[in-house]
């Protein structure tokens, strides 16, 4: 590398004084070009090492301001803590990502890039230039986030994995998004006057781009809700004697009732059958969901309940009131809707968790069967 850093001052030098340049010009005016060319050097650079570096990176200037190969999609590159700037070009040149290591660490030193390289993982192609390339490798912050949605989650609770999601949203921002979706928007026509949306943000796990705004995640989240429905369980759902809207209602109870996914259209069957003979669903999310926030234990579903919650004066308490509740009270996954269109064909009208810490349940006919089914 010290080498050819002399030798390739040495021919700027020769080539100038060549054309008659003085020396006092040429010392000064090198580092001008440089600057117009890359950009103003390291503050705490000497004037000695501002002439070198400069006459060093104009004879270099091809190498580093153009593509080593523009046809080259992205690779995934990536910098080890404790690298030092020497190791890290001499990776990216071995991978074909750039011509030559020691004209980039030059690059480095002069913008005083060198010194702030960040560890991580970086896509990075041979279609950009090595100066390019060595201002990205400032910034490990990827481009896109992973962002995941638990079934069972209501929108305070999406809203508050917000903050540390990497988007820039925030909580309050995304309650607003989701408690007035437009008019135009494709969930709107599931969705009766004034409602939310609740239990329609599908749940799942995605890759979104950091620059996502809420207009965009809402978008994303409910019309990905849509794709996961085909004609025949739209059908099936309707076969049940229900809306869509009503089917996510019921999903979103089955999904925080369930612990097991195979329990669900036992669940699911349990609910079908109190409806068609109008009985009260008396499920305990839905009160759970009506008294909201349990500043106590820190937590949007509040447990143990006790008998006094069972008596909230809200629509959402299925124990006071019958049928379904007004709408959805979490976001159900694809098991809970199809747990809705296809429930089993039991006789049961009860269910209580087993005494096991399973979380599997137990499931009666009658009244009296389900009270000997309470754990001792």
């Amino acid at each position: 590398m010290k080498r050819k850093f002399i030798i390739s001052s040495a021919v700027v030098v020769i080539f100038l004084l060549c054309l008659g340049v003085s020396g006092s010009l040429l010392y000064y005016g090198l580092p001008a070009q440089a600057t117009s060319t890359f950009g103003p050097p390291a503050p705490g650079l000497s004037n000695n090492q501002r002439f070198y570096l400069s006459a060093r990176l104009l004879a270099d200037a091809g190498e580093l301001t153009r593509p080593y190969n523009p046809n080259q999609g992205e690779k995934t590159f990536q910098v080890q803590l404790g690298e030092s700037p020497a190791m890290i070009t001499g990776h990216l040149q071995q991978q074909g990502l750039i011509p030559d290591a020691a004209s980039l660490q030059t690059y480095l030193v002069y913008a005083g890039l060198d010194t702030t390289l960040q560890a991580g993982e970086y896509k990075i192609s041979a279609g950009m230039t090595p100066v390019q390339i060595a201002h990205m490798l400032q910034d490990a912050t990827p481009t896109e986030i992973t962002f995941t949605i638990m079934p069972g989650w209501r929108l305070e609770e999406i809203a508050e994995s917000l903050p540390t999601s990497g988007l820039s949203i925030t909580a309050q921002q995304f309650l607003n998004a989701s408690s007035n979706p437009p008019p135009d928007s494709p969930i709107s026509q599931y969705l009766p006057p004034g409602a939310t949306l609740e239990g329609f943000m599908s749940p799942g796990t995605y890759q979104l781009p950091r620059q996502t705004n809420v207009q965009e995640l809402v978008s994303f989240l409910t019309n990905n809700f849509l794709g996961q429905l085909d004609h025949e369980i739209l059908q099936d759902i309707q076969d049940q004697g229900l809306d869509l809207y009503q089917a996510v209602t019921l999903a979103s109870i089955i999904q925080r009732e369930a612990v097991q996914e195979d329990e669900m259209p036992l669940i699911g069957s349990v609910f079908a059958n109190r409806l068609a003979v109008e009985k009260k669903l008396e499920s305990d999310p839905t009160v759970q969901y009506a008294l909201g926030y349990d500043a106590d234990k820190q937590t949007w579903w509040k447990n143990p309940l006790t008998l006094a919650d069972l008596e909230i004066n809200s629509p959402y308490n299925t124990y006071l009131y019958p049928a379904l509740p007004p709408g959805p009270i979490a976001s159900p996954g694809t098991p809970a809707l199809r747990a809705v269109a296809y429930p089993d064909s039991t006789p049961f009208y009860f269910f209580r968790a087993l005494c096991d810490g399973s979380g599997r349940h137990v499931f009666a006919e009658t009244f009296e069967e389900h009270l000997g089914n309470a754990c001792p």
